[in-house]
This record gives C-alpha cells, sequence and structure tokens, in this order.
C-alpha cells in the first residue's frame, strides 16, 4: 500500500508549510501543489544562491522528484513564466505558452 502525506494549512497561508515541505521532499517521490494561487513566496537558498517560489513546488529542486501543480492551483501563466526562468534549466522541462494556458484554465495538472 502506498503511503500519502499532505501538509495542510488551515490559517492564512503563512504556517511555514514551505519549510516542512522542504524538510519532507527528499523522502517522496512527488511534491504537489493541489490548491490555492500564488504565494507571497517561499525563499529557498542552497549555498550562495537564493530562489523564491510562488507556485512552483519546492521539490522542484530535488534530483529525482516528480512535481505537480494540480488544476485547483490558480495560475497566473506571466508570473509562472517568470518563475520558470528563474529557475536553473536542468530543473525545468520546457514547456509551451499554450500548455500553461491549460493549466491556468485547469484544464489539466502540470507534471516537471
Amino acid at each position: 500500500m502506498k503511503k500519502v502525506d499532505v501538509v495542510l494549512g488551515l490559517q492564512w497561508g503563512d504556517e511555514g508549510k514551505g519549510k516542512v515541505v522542504d524538510v519532507l521532499t527528499p523522502n517522496y517521490t512527488v511534491v504537489a501543489r493541489f490548491q490555492g494561487g500564488p504565494n507571497a513566496g517561499h525563499s529557498l537558498h542552497f549555498g550562495d544562491k537564493s530562489f523564491v517560489l510562488r507556485t512552483v513546488p519546492s521539490g522542484i529542486f530535488r534530483d529525482g522528484s516528480i512535481n505537480i501543480i494540480g488544476n485547483g492551483v490558480v495560475v497566473d501563466p506571466v508570473s509562472l513564466a517568470e518563475e520558470l526562468k528563474k529557475i536553473p534549466s536542468d530543473k525545468v522541462r520546457r514547456i509551451t505558452q499554450e500548455r500553461m494556458v491549460d493549466i491556468a484554465q485547469g484544464k489539466r495538472d502540470f507534471r516537471f
């Protein structure tokens, strides 16, 4: 039987969920955002480099993890495109603008 753990915030979104997910991601194959919209930004620090994620799941920096933006997430395609540009290219597969529009309209999940 497969095990699923969920990090769910019950306040206004500033409870530190991202930090918890960062600690847990090395133990999981899939990291997903399933609802909500672009947040104020979750900062990740690797040595002298820093990244701020608003839509992309923080598992993107873990080798071998599958990251999903579910169709319950409100996606701003322009904001997502800008966010993806700042993430090292070896972490993000290229996606088309049409695919981002489908994601934003909730037509399908986005996996990368």
